[in-house]
């Protein structure tokens, strides 16, 4: 509440003194705050308010009226100070009387002459000058010490307020005390005369009584003598004749002189007329020239005041005038409603111009006229931001990529979005190619967003000014205009209401139109729509269209607009949310099947390859970039805990591992023309001592690529599939394992697939050289020489073992076991069935057969299938077990006895 005006102080005035009428310029302190502030000011006590003429706070100009006081204090009373005080007087001057025949430069005012010869003189004109019957003997004390020391009080004995000190202190200062005994029975001697009564007047003035008793009977016989003769001759008829002739004498000589006088005194009168009612007769053009300033204040402070002067006057001249004004406050009226209705304007003005035509009593509501022009002007605005970008095409159609896909690459979307923070602008900061980046949509909605933040907060302040009467009065004056606001407001509250629900339907059709055009019926497509030629925004751009519409909501609730209202809002929010979920799931399935065509086949020590990583890091990226999306801000819906949604996204994530999974797939497949060499190193995986098995320039081949892509399989089911199940269940996905489950299996079936193919590859030749070279220079085991040793077959079979050895291992020294193990067991099969198919052996072949099947089985005893470790453990049982048995088997140190 802000603190009280101090009360008008005045200072200074100049001229300090004059007659009647004069211009005087009064300066001050708190002289008000402008012309509808000053509420009163007198001068000697007369009232001035009308000639006065405020020009600052400081500064008031004014003219003196004819005061009764000839000397008094300047007092400035205003609306914010109250009644204010004077440090100075003003001295009013009392012009000399001037004779009737006499010159004069100026007008002089005859009020004072006595124009009717047969009124008295004056009680008053006949009390003594000197009262005392002394000397008077004036002190030579100042006129303004005594009233200082007798405040309120005057040295006139005709005054109320009459002081005897004063008087003698003024006229008698010099007097002796004798003197003053003199004078004090003089006093007695008058109020004893008084008291007396007319008795006494009779009995003093009896000789002049008898005289005129004398004079009186004396005409009276001239009169009965003169009523016997012609009447003619009578000296009544005489003394009429002498009357009528010097009457006649009179007006000759004073014919001119009264003809100027009577000129005068009309003329005097007009301008008696003009000066006293000049506010009226000056008030049109003050008021045309106000309007020109913009001093509509003025303007209205003036015509209540002609109003209530004159509104009801009889005057004809009155009533011309009066008619004349009413004519341009109508002007002003239609000016100020004007204004009014003039969009854009502030909050300020409006305020104010509503106040003005209520001040004015203007026809009608204008405040609701404001607020219906208002809400049009809005609802176009909205609706001139789509018609902009549908039919304008503005610029900044948005960056292509080459495909045509308007929407950042994947593994950028993440620092796109990263500004998209809570509590932020609703826009991000932007380059300067801005507008050749950002889609259509994109910049439409925020546009939009912009509109409804910027004028929707000055268009529901003004309604609730319009609920509680503040639009007409902050301080509790003018207490009717209020109540009849209020009594408005509670009459159009529902209509309001509809107004707010059009502007945010309006809001959400039009963003519906631009992103969700399948949400809308058939009918409004056409209003709202149009957007079918764009290209569909990827999930970041959704991304931050959903921070916009956040920003635009939180805006909105902060006005305390109830939440019903908003509600349409809420449920754009969400079905944005489950379209940007869905949509970052397409693009992501997309982007992952882009991968692989990417693969540089550059390995790590364990035979990984960029893809897994590359692939975890876009799922990452993924889920991060729709952390806003599945953000739950207060009031609005878990999009997760939805059932279609669960599903939905639950079989997407699904879709985006099984095209991967198809992906590495189609990668092994592919032939050598399409590989890439080793030297596309990726940028995430560009460490040097990362890569030792492969140097940089060797291209795979597909058996390579086979193990290559086999130790991929591994490590996603290991490593990748792990880390992004914490990742799904850190961002609260739904359907974790059922994701994981079906990602592991179908990793596990191609890793499958590829090993067989693998081995398929390896194995097969290896095994099919047993036989050719086992018969190799016509060989039989029933007939064939002692053995020297293993034969070259079983050799060559070892060095291609070691080579698939070599290939595995430079690849991945992780698969080497698996890989040795099946190769090593279809070896040991093919040898199986070759010595079965044996008929029989001599012994130089079972020797020889031993040698070579013991040769095998110490070379690649490693990587038999068996356990080797639980097959010690057997065997031990086995001898502990069986020992005694067992040793008829062992060779006997005591010769048998010869029989």
């Amino acid at each position: 509440m802000s603190r009280a005006r101090q009360p008008p102080l005045v200072t200074g005035i100049s001229p300090k003194e004059g007659a009647a009428w004069t211009k005087v310029t009064i300066r001050g302190e708190n002289l008000g705050t402008g012309p509808a502030d000053l509420i009163g000011l007198s001068i000697c006590g007369h009232n001035c308010l009308l000639t006065a003429e405020w020009m600052s706070a400081s500064k008031i100009v004014c003219r003196v009226g004819p005061a009764k006081d000839d000397k008094g204090e300047i007092i400035v009373t205003t609306k914010s100070g109250g009644l204010g005080t004077s440090t100075v007087s003003f001295k009013l001057i009392r012009p000399e009387r001037i004779g009737i025949l006499d010159q004069s430069a100026v007008w002089v005012d005859e009020l004072t002459f006595r124009t009717d010869r047969n009124k008295g003189i004056s009680p008053l004109s006949l009390r003594p000058s000197n009262p005392l019957g002394i000397d008077i003997d004036k002190g030579k004390i100042s006129p303004k010490d005594l009233e200082l020391t007798f405040p309120g009080m005057s040295a006139d004995f005709t005054s109320e307020n009459f002081s005897a000190t004063w008087y003698l202190i003024e006229n008698h200062a010099g007097s002796s005390f004798d003197q003053l005994k003199i004078a004090a029975s003089n006093l007695k001697k008058q109020a004893t005369k008084k008291n007396e009564g007319s008795l006494a007047y009779v009995k003093g003035g009896l000789s002049t009584f008898f005289e005129a008793q004398d004079a009186l009977s004396a005409i009276h016989q001239k009169l009965e003598s003169d009523g016997t003769e012609k009447v003619e001759g009578s000296m009544t008829q005489r003394l009429e004749n002498i009357l009528n002739r010097a009457s006649n004498t009179a007006d000759t000589l004073f014919q001119e002189v009264l003809g100027r006088k009577d000129k005068a005194d009309s003329t005097r009168n007009a301008l008696n007329v003009l000066q006293r009612f000049k506010f009226l007769f000056n008030l049109p053009l003050n008021i045309e020239r106000n309007i020109q300033k913009g001093d509509y204040d003025v303007v209205i402070n003036d015509y209540e005041k002609a109003k209530s002067l004159f509104g009801n006057t009889e005057v004809p001249v009155f009533q011309k005038v009066y008619a004349e004004v009413e004519t341009r406050i109508g002007a002003l009226r239609s000016l100020l409603l004007e204004k009014l209705l003039q969009t854009p304007s502030t909050l300020h003005d409006q305020k104010r111009y509503i106040r003005y035509l209520s001040d004015l009593h203007a026809p009608g509501d204008p405040a609701w006229q404001c607020i219906y022009a208002q809400h049009k002007w809005i609802l176009q605005l909205m609706q001139n931001c789509r018609d902009e970008f549908i039919s304008g095409q503005r610029v900044g159609a948005g960056a292509l990529d080459p495909e045509g896909d308007a929407r950042p690459p994947a593994l950028g979307r993440l620092s796109h979005t990263a500004s998209l923070k809570r509590g932020g602008s609703l826009r991000t900061p932007r380059s300067s190619n801005w507008h050749f980046e950002t889609p259509q949509q994109v910049q439409f909605v925020e546009k939009l967003s912009d509109v409804v933040i910027g004028q929707l907060p000055n268009f529901w302040k003004l309604w609730i000014s319009y609920v509680n009467g503040s639009l007409f009065s902050e301080t509790g004056e003018k207490s009717g205009q209020v109540e009849k606001s209020k009594k408005n407001a509670r009459q159009r509250q529902n209509d309001f209401k509809k107004m707010i629900e059009e502007l945010t339907s309006r809001l959400v059709k039009l963003i519906r139109g631009a992103l969700l055009p399948a949400t809308l019926p058939q009918g409004e497509l056409s209003l709202y729509g149009g957007w079918e030629s764009k290209t569909e925004l990827a999930g970041s751009w959704l991304t931050q269209i959903i921070h916009t519409v956040r920003g635009c909501h939180e805006a909105l609730s902060a006005m305390e607009i109830p939440n019903d209202l908003l509600q349409v809002i809420q449920d754009l929010l969400l079905d944005l949310r489950v379209h940007c979920l869905m949509v970052t799931l397409v693009h992501t399935t997309e982007d992952v099947n882009r991968l692989a065509e990417k693969e540089d086949w550059l390995v790590d020590n364990e035979g990984i390859t960029s893809l897994p990583s590359r692939f975890e890091q876009c799922m990452v990226q993924m889920l991060q970039s729709l952390k806003e999306p599945l953000e739950i801000k207060p009031g609005e819906t878990n999009v997760l805990q939805l059932e279609q949604v669960q599903d939905q996204a639950a079989e997407l994530s699904v879709r985006i591992m099984k095209v991967f999974v198809n992906s590495l797939e189609q990668l092994s497949t592919k032939t050598d023309g399409d590989i890439n060499t080793s030297h596309n190193i990726s940028v995430d995986l560009s460490s040097p001592d990362r890569f030792t098995g492969i140097q940089e320039g060797f291209t795979p081949t597909s058996e390579q690529r086979l193990l290559i892509i086999l130790s991929n399989c591994q490590y996603l089911e290991r490593h990748t599939f792990l880390n992004l199940a914490h990742h799904f269940e850190k961002h609260s996905f739904t359907g974790t394992e059922k994701i994981t489950r079906v990602s592991v299996d179908a990793v596990r079936g191609l890793d499958r697939k590829l090993f067989e193919a693998y081995i398929e590859r390896r194995a097969d030749p290896i095994a099919g050289s047993l036989e050719p070279g086992i018969y190799a220079g016509y060989f039989d085991w029933r007939d064939c020489q002692t053995p020297t040793g293993v034969r070259n077959y079983l050799k060559e079979a070892l060095v291609n073992i070691i080579a698939v050895h070599a290939e595995v291992f430079t690849v991945s020294k992780d698969l080497v076991p698996r890989v040795l193990s099946r190769i090593v067991e279809s070896v040991a099969d093919e040898m199986c069935r070759l010595m079965q198919c044996v008929s029989s052996f001599s012994k130089n072949g079972a020797l020889q057969a031993r040698l070579e099947l013991c040769a095998l089985r110490d070379a690649i005893a490693t990587y038999l299938n068996a356990d080797s470790k639980l097959l010690e453990e057997l065997l031990n049982k086995f001898k502990s077990s069986m020992q005694l048995q067992l040793t008829c088997f062992q060779a006997s140190s005591v010769q048998p006895i010869k029989r």
